[in-house]
């Protein structure tokens, strides 16, 4: 294992603290991104777009979401994964790596040094 992912497999996520979200019955994480800038404003009233985006998670993903909680890095969630699906979830470092990388380029987390 190259240096980088050693590196990456110690960062913590963290939630930010802008986005609403919530389990469904299902156990499956929805995540809530309300449009409420101005910008937003102004497009929703020429368009008539919503005020609130919903992502729907798949189960790997809302249990990852799931278990983000500040204090547990990308390896003890890797670990957590895992546990839960196996060999469903190969090749899980890659995945897991491009899962949290879509959630911080869409400012859902951010990632400190562990």
């Amino acid at each position: 294992m190259g240096l980088k992912k050693q590196n990456a497999l110690m960062m913590v996520p963290v939630k930010s603290e802008k986005l609403d979200w919530e389990i469904k019955d299902d156990e499956v994480v929805q995540l809530i991104i309300k449009r409420d800038k101005l910008i937003d404003r102004i497009v929703r009233k020429l368009f008539y777009t919503p005020n609130k985006t919903v992502i729907d998670l798949d189960k790997m993903g809302s249990l990852v979401w799931k278990h983000i909680d500040g204090n547990r890095n990308v390896y003890e969630l890797s670990q957590i994964v895992k546990a839960e699906f196996g060999e469903k979830a190969e090749p899980l470092n890659e995945r897991l790596f491009t899962y949290i990388n879509i959630l911080k380029n869409n400012n859902f987390i951010k990632l400190i040094e562990g």
